[in-house]
């Protein structure tokens, strides 16, 4: 048995120590928001917050979260329902083409955001990297970061070059 707090909620789990947070957030705790990406940690897709720090789950083994705290793309919004600047962002900008990717540029952005609230296109770039976007909506994503922090304003959708690059 693991002890663990998943999105604000403390849960036992029984599971073997070293399976990946990934699987036990999905198989475990039915949270399919968390995707399966490349398995070996360099894609992003599976990217989720501990201790409000970023980290890849497929690679992280649930026995590193004992006593601290998970949250998913599921417990980002407010219990109301309320989505983050992120998340409304994402929408107004119209980033996902696939949406594969989403849930961990999200969370990504969100921590970065934590860390440096006006962040320069350079330092999106830098933080960002690590995600991956089969679609390429990098432009989309930076755009939507930018929307979020407030140094742009929402426009309802990116520009075909801003989608390009």
């Amino acid at each position: 048995m693991v002890s663990i707090s998943v999105n604000g909620k403390l849960q036992e789990i029984d599971a073997d120590p070293e399976m990946p947070i990934l699987w036990v957030v999905r198989e475990k705790l039915a949270m399919p928001g968390t995707k399966f990406g490349c398995g070996i940690a360099q894609c992003g897709a599976c990217t989720v917050h501990l201790d409000g720090k970023p980290i890849r789950s497929c690679s992280t083994p649930i026995s590193a979260a004992e006593g601290k705290a998970i949250t998913t793309i599921e417990g980002l919004a407010d219990e109301d329902g309320t989505l983050t600047n992120v998340q409304q962002a994402w929408i107004s900008e119209q980033v996902p083409q696939c949406g594969y990717c989403q849930s961990g540029q999200i969370m990504s952005a969100t921590a970065l955001l934590r860390e440096t609230p006006q962040p320069s296109d350079e330092q999106i770039n830098a933080y960002m990297k690590g995600n991956v976007c089969r679609c390429g909506m990098y432009g989309r994503i930076r755009k939507a970061i930018k929307v979020a922090a407030g140094i742009e304003p929402a426009t309802g959708q990116a520009s075909d070059e801003e989608a390009a690059t």
